[in-house]
């Protein structure tokens, strides 16, 4: 099944460095996502050498090279929680990060893009093809959790609830919704996150 294209919103950057753990020094509860992406036009064959990359806010919901967006003032190197990594044979990939803090108007989310034929550099990519543009979204009940706890919760800004958001459509796996496993007894212990994501690569 294809996965749902939406905008890639305000917040992107080019030539994401090209790494599995892109949090650097950000707090927050580790999330282990494990991306699946399989060819839709080719019988769902999973599909090798794409480039997988992800983008988010922090804890505060600033995204990195738009600090101050969320009234908060931090140190912006424009480059934390952004990043992405290669598909192996079997279509997969692993990314570490945090889970997302949330700004006003929009449910908690990661922004994905899925590149095609790029050429890899020391640290990032260059060319190559978006195949496929999206956002990821986590279950509310955990996601309401998370944001009651610090360093969450020094986030004052009214949260959207993932059922009024404006992007998300309901449609679960095909539309971003991540499968979560528990990495321990506490939202603070962080969580495993997978998808299969389908795309289009003719």
């Amino acid at each position: 099944m294809l996965n749902a294209e939406v905008t890639e919103g305000p917040y992107s950057l080019e030539g994401a460095l090209v790494r599995e753990d892109i949090r650097e020094d950000k707090e927050g509860f580790e999330v282990q996502y494990t991306f699946t992406v399989v060819d839709v036009g080719n019988d769902c064959a999973p599909l090798a050498d794409a480039l997988v990359e992800i983008w988010h806010c922090d804890a505060l919901g600033e995204y990195s090279g738009f600090v101050g967006g969320n009234g908060h003032d931090e140190e912006d190197n424009g480059t934390f929680l952004r990043g992405g990594q290669m598909t192996d044979e079997n279509g997969q990939c692993s990314i570490t990060s945090i889970w997302p803090g949330h700004y006003v108007s929009r449910a908690v989310h990661v922004h994905m893009r899925v590149h095609t034929d790029v050429t890899l550099t020391d640290d990032s990519y260059t060319g190559g093809e978006i195949i496929h543009t999206g956002q990821l979204f986590f279950d509310q009940d955990i996601n309401t959790e998370v944001q009651a706890t610090s360093p969450y919760s020094a986030n004052t800004t009214q949260e959207t609830l993932l059922e009024n958001d404006s992007i998300y459509d309901d449609g679960g796996a095909s539309s971003g919704l991540l499968t979560l496993t528990a990495l321990g007894s506490s939202v603070s212990d962080g969580y495993a996150a997978t998808l299969t994501v389908g795309v289009n690569s003719d």
